[in-house]
């Protein structure tokens, strides 16, 4: 017997909400269809892909693995349907590409790969840079388009943006951590405990921006560059912090176990999307990236010059 779509929809919800209650409001059917359905799979896998806990549940280590591979079999099927289904090689030409380091370690990878394979004759010129240099070369010409951190921009004057995807953000600790007893932590909960602060990609001006919301400030022992750090130390037990899901990953690289929950402040979102300059004229082939980034998404809106 193979799992169905629906199984292992409903597999991804629940991992994503971290409980079968929400996961099914987020998809609008039945707590129990999708009891049974994570049941079915487990049966069919012969493995428990969720833990149970006072919280709702978390993913075991073979939910964490079966976690990746669902993921992008539902990406190939959604894809498969919205996508041409013929490779474009009518389409040539080349483009300057930038992205953010973020994008380009935890989002673009895999959608340009796919982009390549279907517009063979298009060349995607790659630079990384941080978001005041994109927004320069946008504004100068030096890149033509940029998938970049959208919710960071500052010059909204000169360029236009369609964001692709919101990541929330929420509490990452250890494993053994008090906290999970609870069902949420407010930023005064986190603020008694030692943060770390990833600061790549202006991590931290975001960080600043809402805690300033607040009466409360974190407790810093560590600043870093590198979310494979911040993910290292939480899972050790050294802190704790609050980064995006699109981030996140359940393992450190030495294989301890780094949890999340939400946080009941109000945290903003991280948004990933397009970038350009107003006056700038797309060739046919910026066009084609831009139409297939919208189109993988699932993104409502087709590219427009004139929105800002």
């Amino acid at each position: 017997m193979e799992p169905s779509l629906r199984q292992i929809r409903y597999f991804i919800a629940t991992a994503n909400a971290g409980q079968v209650s929400r996961a099914a409001i987020d998809i609008n059917v039945s707590q129990s269809a999708v009891t049974s359905a994570i049941k079915s799979l487990e049966e069919i896998i012969g493995a428990p892909l969720f833990e149970r806990h006072p919280g709702g549940v978390k993913l075991t280590y073979e939910g964490n693995l079966f976690l990746d591979h669902a993921r992008h079999i539902i990406a190939t099927v959604e894809e498969a349907v919205r996508l041409p289904r013929r490779i474009r090689e009518d389409i040539r030409g080349s483009f300057n590409l930038a992205v953010s380091y973020t994008v380009a370690g935890y989002f673009l990878p895999a959608h340009l790969a796919r982009f390549s394979r279907g517009f063979p004759n298009i060349e995607v010129n790659l630079t990384e840079a941080d978001r005041g240099d994109i927004e320069e070369g946008l504004i100068s010409g030096g890149f033509d388009l940029a998938v970049m951190l959208t919710s960071n921009i500052i010059n909204q004057e000169d360029l236009s943006y369609d964001p692709l995807l919101r990541s929330r953000r929420r509490l990452w600790l250890d494993a053994h951590h008090h906290f999970l007893t609870r069902p949420n932590v407010s930023l005064q909960d986190i603020s008694a405990e030692p943060y770390i602060m990833l600061t790549v990609d202006e991590a931290s001006n975001t960080a600043q921006r809402y805690w300033n919301r607040s009466p409360y400030r974190p407790d810093t022992i560590f600043r870093t560059s590198s979310v494979e750090a911040v993910r290292s130390m939480v899972a050790n037990g050294m802190g704790v912090a609050v980064l995006s899901d699109m981030v996140y990953r359940p393992w450190s690289l030495e294989g301890r176990r780094v949890e999340v929950m939400p946080v009941q402040d109000n945290i903003p979102t991280m948004d990933v999307g397009l970038a350009w300059s107003n006056s700038a004229e797309q060739s046919e082939a910026v066009r084609a990236f831009v139409e297939f980034m919208h189109l993988a998404m699932g993104a409502e809106q087709p590219f427009n010059r004139d929105r800002t």
